[in-house]
């Protein structure tokens, strides 16, 4: 048995799925005599529900997974470089597309079936501002192997003018060779960290006009659900008014059927009285003939 191909397969299922499957996985690698697959299988977690939805969507969105992940890797390496301004800045693009993501994830979950609370999105949000500040947080998600919402992420989120290191002073820039080597990295390090920041704020906007689009269309269906709520009042009232005329209409066939009934009795006993009534004056008008 395949202990990693379980492990793909258990993680993409939701967390209340989980732990049954797992277990049986674990029953038939025993069954099997396969030991060391066994206790791997069974040394898998269950995820949490943010943790889950997260790694949905470093399995559902692999494109935008990897910008991330690489803005991560820019962010940590240029940590040390940028100055306050570009770092505030880089703060403030990462946290926008870490909101609209997060969305994004718990949109992804609410198709599968499960949806997420409004606490369960924070937790999500947490798990992506761990995912740029930690390598290891980093590594987990990229195989949507998360199983819990990591600790608060210090990240990139606090960053002031006292925590920049300071530029090199005039003695340092008399050491032309160390001076160079260290402006070319930091310059490289600086725009990559620009190309990043770009990148996550043209994010932003696509997520901001998906979001648009999805508010609008949001409210198209509202209103035609309301339209669809009316006619079907008005179906239901047409329905129950045709339901007591045809009642009535019921009442009154029955009546009638029953006067039918009475009329045609009438009829019939009035047709032997006359028969009889003709019978009698026949004989009498015999009789006075003779």
């Amino acid at each position: 048995m395949d202990a990693e191909e379980v492990a793909e397969e258990l993680y993409g299922l939701k967390p209340s799925e989980f732990t049954a499957a797992r277990d049986a996985y674990v029953a038939q690698a025993r069954k099997v005599k396969d030991a060391a697959a066994a206790k791997a299988i069974a040394g898998l977690r269950r995820p949490g529900l943010a943790a889950w939805a997260a790694n949905l969507l470093a399995r559902e969105r692999r494109q935008e997974a990897e910008q991330f992940l690489a803005l991560g890797e820019t962010l940590r390496e240029a940590h040390r470089t940028l100055d306050a301004e570009q770092l505030r800045t880089a703060s403030r693009h990462q946290h926008q597309l870490i909101t609209a993501l997060a969305r994004t994830a718990a949109a992804l979950a609410r198709e599968a079936g499960q949806p997420v609370s409004d606490t369960v999105l924070h937790e999500i949000e947490q798990t992506l501002h761990g995912v740029l500040a930690d390598p290891e947080v980093a590594e987990q998600w990229s195989k949507g192997r998360l199983v819990k919402v990591p600790e608060a992420a210090v990240g990139f989120t606090a960053v002031t003018p006292e925590k920049v290191p300071a530029r090199p002073d005039s003695a340092e820039s008399q050491q032309p060779k160390k001076a160079t080597g260290r402006s070319a990295v930091r310059r490289e390090d600086l725009e990559r960290a620009r190309t990043a920041a770009r990148e996550a704020e043209a994010e932003v906007r696509r997520r901001e006009r998906e979001t648009a689009s999805a508010q609008e269309a949001q409210v198209a269906a509202r209103v035609k659900a309301d339209e669809a709520a009316e006619r079907v009042r008005h179906l239901e009232d047409t329905l129950e008014e045709a339901r007591r005329a045809r009642t009535a209409a019921d009442a009154a066939t029955a009546k009638a059927g029953t006067a039918l009934t009475t009329a045609e009795r009438a009829l019939r006993e009035a047709r032997r009285a006359a028969e009889q009534a003709r019978h009698a004056a026949e004989r009498l008008e015999q009789q006075s003939d003779r």
